[in-house]
């Protein structure tokens, strides 16, 4: 088993922890009416998308979500939430640094041992969902369910579905498909990108993703037989019979969106495999993006 495998399969089991914990951590995570930007890179920068548009649409204040190397420095937050598991990250220890004496901040961790702990004012360590693989998986969706959990929105059946993406069989044909396109609503969107780029990283495959109304806009022109479009969250109507008629295949999201992304990170693994490729050592990639100074 590579460690992406053991490390995907071991998510019901970090989520339930992370829930569990969540009231130790209140201090350190944005209360209600505070104005909040969520930031990270790659997967986190996906992570805090979800996460942002999950506070907002709950009521508990304007949320926005940036990359980490787009930070905005001219608007006034009233704290800053970084995710970033290797806590290494030259763009965001440089955002943390920067934000010092000017706005709260928070990052969200797997690593004590490492250069934001003492760049940001709150930490909130998830040791327990670190990872060896370059490619992330269950830190990214645990801190997620940290925020879940704050904004009072994660429940047991969670990680029931979680068990159930991890047990149940990948839809017939999904592995043979050779082009992928994901699609979300509000904070599904961010789950979408996240389930493109695990299947860009871990396996080379063509993928996209879009929020699902946008997808008509244009993207469906490349739907066709071998193809794959695949829905976080309830679709649009009338959007699953337009991808029906392109000849492509339709996977209509069953489970929370959260343990639905744990499918695609299967599918992730499964298609790299299949074409004898590692998912543990991704091209060109690395644990952490550490620029020289």
């Amino acid at each position: 088993m590579t460690h992406v495998e053991d490390e995907l399969t071991g998510q019901p089991e970090c989520w339930t922890r992370a829930a569990a914990e969540v009231a130790r951590f209140r201090g350190e995570l944005p209360s209600a009416g505070e104005r909040v930007a969520f930031v990270g890179c790659g997967t986190s920068f996906f992570m805090a998308r979800s996460a942002a548009a999950l506070r907002e649409a709950a009521g508990h204040g304007e949320s926005d979500a940036h990359a980490a190397s787009e930070f905005p420095y001219h608007r006034a937050y009233d704290r800053v939430v970084a995710l970033t598991r290797s806590g290494t990250t030259t763009e965001v220890v440089d955002l943390l640094t920067r934000l010092r004496g000017r706005a709260r901040t928070t990052v969200i961790t797997a690593d004590p041992a490492t250069p934001v702990m003492a760049a940001a004012d709150h930490t909130v360590v998830l040791g327990h969902a670190d990872e060896r693989s370059v490619v992330q998986t269950r830190f990214a969706t645990t801190a997620l369910t940290l925020l879940r959990a704050h904004l009072g929105l994660h429940t047991d059946s969670v990680v029931a579905d979680a068990r159930t993406a991890l047990a149940e069989p990948l839809p017939e044909g999904l592995v043979e498909c050779g082009q992928f396109t994901f699609l979300g609503r509000g904070w599904t969107v961010g789950l979408a990108d996240e389930a493109a780029l695990k299947m860009r990283e871990a396996a080379l495959a063509w993928s996209e993703a879009y929020p699902a109304m946008e997808y008509r806009h244009g993207p469906i022109s490349v739907s066709t037989e071998g193809t794959a479009t695949w829905m976080f969250g309830e679709a649009p109507d009338g959007l699953a019979e337009q991808v029906r008629a392109t000849g492509a295949l339709w996977v209509q999201s069953t489970l929370d969106p959260l343990a639905e992304l744990v499918r695609a990170q299967r599918l992730a693994v499964a298609f790299a495999q299949a074409r004898g490729l590692d998912p543990d050592r991704p091209r060109h990639l690395t644990r952490s993006v550490i620029l020289a100074p």
